[in-house]
């Protein structure tokens, strides 16, 4: 009888921003700093929702009319006041762990963000799982972000596999939304603010708490399969 897990799952795609690094509510910090600079405030639950997206359709969709006009500048400011508070940023809980035992269970374990590069030499110090990691994608492998698909799809390429044997995990219905598009099932959780319905109503196969509730049952999501040495 099929228990709704994947055994020919070979990948697992992460995002990384709110997924295994605590640094979304940063970015909106950031965020509205910049907005409040170039004179165009954003109420900060809005730019919340908005976290995840590509940056050229967060602008858009927080600045309107104004986002040719302003975006450039909101969006040198948004670099500039977070990286002004990258020691604030942690590993969430579990993260290097989980990366680790997908590692030794023999799956492949890619990083599906689009972070500028800067950001993401940082992200990577302080997430601490180089050895645990296979692949990265970064904003130079795509011209836009998710919610379109082509961050998956350099995932999926840069682990080698096809879109049915893989998983992505993610924090926001944008990871939801690119992986579905993808044709990718996904896992969400709740470390980066978003709801638990809503990340089902997306499309989600499942939600946890975070990736360390994920680890916790880990041999009856999605990813499951046998751990080395099982007969």
């Amino acid at each position: 009888m099929d228990d709704g897990r994947n055994s020919q799952v070979k990948a697992v795609l992460f995002d990384v921003d709110g997924t295994l690094v605590d640094s979304n509510y940063l970015h909106v910090d950031a965020w509205d700093r910049a907005f409040a600079a170039v004179g165009h405030p954003v109420d900060v639950w809005r730019i919340h929702r908005a976290i995840g997206m590509d940056s050229a359709m967060l602008l858009e969709r927080l600045l309107g009319d104004d986002a040719e006009a302003l975006g450039g500048d909101a969006k040198s400011g948004h670099s500039t006041f977070y990286s002004g508070s990258t020691d604030r940023l942690r590993a969430i809980g579990g993260g290097r762990e989980l990366l680790a035992e997908l590692n030794r269970r023999g799956l492949r374990v890619v990083l599906a963000t689009s972070a500028p590069e800067d950001e993401l030499k940082i992200l990577l110090e302080v997430l601490g799982a180089d050895d645990s990691v296979q692949a990265v994608t970064s904003a130079g492998d795509v011209g836009t972000a998710k919610p379109d698909p082509d961050i998956i799809q350099t995932a999926l390429d840069k682990a080698g596999v096809g879109a049915d044997e893989a998983v992505m995990v993610g924090d926001s219905v944008w990871d939801v939304e690119a992986a579905n598009r993808a044709g990718v099932r996904s896992i969400g959780v709740l470390s980066g603010g978003f709801g638990r319905e809503e990340l089902l109503t997306t499309g989600a196969s499942a939600v946890y708490d975070d990736v360390a509730a994920l680890l916790h049952g880990i041999d009856e999501s999605l990813i499951g399969g046998p751990k080395p040495g099982d007969a």
